[in-house]
């Protein structure tokens, strides 16, 4: 088999494994990167490299394994945005947190949201007490998004991060 053939092969496999292994841990691990999140990012760029390229260690092995998913990463994006299918396979979907001041304590429980991450958000934006928020959204980004009942406070967006004290 042709050498460059194999990297690209063998680029495309990582790459789709990392789909997956991402699509399995879930969107909460893209919202929050903290140092642990840093050297698993390094560790795994490490240890896929040789799975990528094999024994060829060449400048051009290099560059056609980053070319290729330069590819593979633009043609997947535009995939995900032609193909509901491929979407809804891929990315989760918006989960609600709070809705007309009750909060969803399931859902919190499952996405692994504490209470004071969620009063955090709530604070950021304005609002003090669960019953001011008329919508409370875990995003597919992995932000939390709210809404509250008052129509003179401005919605943002709040990105979610794990307390030092909490790792």
């Amino acid at each position: 088999m042709n050498p460059y053939l194999d990297i690209v092969l063998r680029s495309i496999a990582v790459y789709l494994f990392m789909v997956i292994a991402l699509r399995i841990f879930g969107k909460k691990e893209l919202s929050q990167l903290n140092s642990s999140d840093i050297i698993l990012i390094l560790l795994i760029s490490n240890s896929v490299q040789n799975a990528m390229v094999g024994p060829n260690t060449s400048l051009l092995g290099g560059i056609t394994a980053a070319f290729v998913l330069f590819i593979i990463n633009f043609l997947f994006k535009k995939t995900i945005l032609k193909s509901t299918f491929v979407k809804n396979l891929i990315l989760d979907k918006p989960e609600i947190l709070i809705h007309d001041g009750k909060t969803e304590y399931d859902t919190l429980a499952k996405l692994g949201i504490t209470s004071d991450e969620l009063e955090e958000a709530m604070r950021e934006h304005g609002v003090l007490k669960y019953d001011e928020v008329k919508l409370a959204m875990f995003e597919t980004d992995g932000n939390i998004s709210i809404i509250s009942g008052k129509e003179n406070l401005k919605h943002t967006k709040h990105k979610r991060r794990i307390h030092k004290s909490l790792n």
